[in-house]
């Protein structure tokens, strides 16, 4: 008698999928959360936008980095 030519596929481990998550993927949305609450309770710390668009200093700044 010969062996069968099919094999059945190994079970998956029991232990589950390892679904710990790094530090910064609850520390950032925590972060934006505390941050956007303290400028609802405290409107007077948030400023309103300049005539200069912030981008632009930015993107001079980096092609600075970049041009060496």
């Amino acid at each position: 008698m010969s062996a069968p030519t099919h094999t059945r596929p190994h079970p998956a481990p029991r232990g589950g999928v390892d679904t710990r998550l790094p530090w910064w993927a609850l520390a950032l949305p925590t972060l934006a959360f505390v941050t956007l609450l303290a400028l609802i309770l405290n409107p007077s710390e948030a400023h309103a936008a300049t005539d200069a668009p912030a981008l632009t200093p930015l993107l001079e700044r980096l092609w600075q980095l970049i041009a060496g």
